[in-house]
């Protein structure tokens, strides 16, 4: 069984997805774009401004199940534009900590916004360094 996640705090269109499910230990975020949740309007010109709203968003969503980016297990991306890697890589590391959660960035086509996250947070536990292993 999955319950839905829905804040007023986040972005919501009028699409057919939920904001979020939780599923067992897990809760799946939808893909977020960068846009104030009150407006829908795209918030800033470059890829920084909107990789961090977008980062918001999913925040805010998660702050609704009780957790912080801290329990994101794996990040999907989407970059219209190629060329926008490395400032996607600078926002990215300003609002997230080490260990980074799992990733996979995509660049393809995605209309008027410059990115577009979904996520999958652990809600049991927030990421941590594994132990130091020997090698046999």
């Amino acid at each position: 069984m999955s319950v839905a996640i829905h804040t007023r705090h986040a972005p919501e269109f009028p699409l057919p997805f939920s904001q979020a499910l939780v599923a067992g230990d897990f809760v799946y975020i939808s893909g977020q774009v960068g846009v104030d949740p009150a407006t829908r309007q795209v918030i800033g010109d470059t890829i920084e401004e909107q990789t961090t709203q977008t980062l918001r968003n999913i925040e805010t969503i998660l702050h609704t199940a009780g957790l912080t980016l801290d329990h994101i297990v794996k990040i999907q991306s989407y970059l219209a534009r190629p060329e926008d890697v490395p400032g996607y890589n600078e926002a990215y590391r300003r609002l997230l900590k080490e260990p980074f959660p799992a990733r996979t960035t995509i660049t393809c086509g995605i209309g008027s916004y410059l990115i577009e996250i979904d996520a999958i947070a652990y809600a049991p536990a927030v990421r941590t360094e594994a132990p130091a292993r020997s090698e046999a």
